[in-house]
């Protein structure tokens, strides 16, 4: 979502850009896939984002630079702590060419801007992060302060996006990719007039050869530690937005097979406590 905001924000793509997957593409000698083997065909946006196409994402990343996209995810909250004064929560990196040339001593590599497209290379961020960013695209653009303290409530105060345009193409899509055939969560969809949307997300953790592509090895098949994470944002009502969720399986393999199950678990269990709310008032 990140990087489809990033790269309107910065009008380097319009809600109507599309781009062709036929499951791979090659640059310098080296080949990119996308999940789906045969392709997605001719892609946009929100089509992009709901079936999750990373051969689309590869492009977009290209076109947009690196630099450009770390900017917009640091103003969502990734690559910085979130909460004040809770030692054992990591940073997580979104990294740049600066960033590599001082940490590495290495030049940056437009492949490797590509791969950032989907969230994978130097990529890291952690579950508070991630739910962070949803909750700051689901209340609207703006910047909040999350806490441990149940009483304190989260004031939201600074816009951080310049288009509300935009952020409505994203969010349209994150609600046909759970509520909509196709969509990567759509079998985890909530029934009911209170709906959840949200983004799979399947994180590699490991480089996969061309051998290892010809045997067609699944994920259940592979050692644990080899296996791939799997990951769910979302929110919900989407009428009324209340609540946001981040799910991080370790090694659980897809996003739509593990996490995303969770998720509407959790967020009907939520969802119980805001009609009981209503009820009540």
């Amino acid at each position: 979502m990140i990087v489809a905001l990033s790269a309107l924000e910065n009008k380097i793509i319009t809600k109507n850009f599309k781009h062709i997957c036929k499951g791979d593409v090659e640059l310098y000698d080296q080949k990119y896939h996308c999940w789906k083997d045969k392709g997605h065909g001719v892609v946009d946006l929100n089509k992009a984002i709901k079936e999750s196409c990373d051969i689309y994402f590869y492009e977009v990343a290209r076109l947009l630079g690196i630099d450009r996209l770390k900017e917009t995810a640091n103003k969502f909250g990734l690559g910085k702590v979130v909460l004040e004064n809770f030692h054992e929560e990591k940073n997580g990196l979104i990294p740049s060419t600066t960033w590599k040339k001082g940490a590495l001593g290495k030049s940056w590599y437009i492949g490797e801007t590509m791969i950032s497209g989907i969230g994978q290379g130097y990529m890291k961020s952690t579950c508070i992060q991630l739910c962070t960013m949803m909750t700051q695209l689901a209340n609207g653009g703006f910047k909040v302060s999350p806490t441990f303290d149940g009483n304190k409530e989260i004031q939201p105060n600074e816009k951080i996006i310049n288009n509300d345009e935009h952020l409505k193409i994203i969010m349209n899509a994150l609600f046909a990719a759970t509520n909509e055939q196709g969509g990567t969560s759509y079998s985890s969809r909530i029934s009911g007039k209170l709906k959840m949307a949200g983004k799979t997300g399947t994180s590699q953790v490991r480089r996969i050869t061309e051998r290892q592509r010809e045997l067609d090895l699944k994920n259940k098949d592979l050692p644990w530690k080899f296996r791939d994470h799997s990951l769910f944002v979302g929110y919900g009502p989407t009428i009324d937005p209340q609540y946001s969720i981040s799910v991080i399986i370790d090694h659980g393999g897809s996003g739509s097979s593990t996490a995303a199950p969770i998720a509407k678990d959790i967020m009907e269990k939520c969802f119980e406590i805001y009609k009981k709310s209503i009820n009540a008032v």
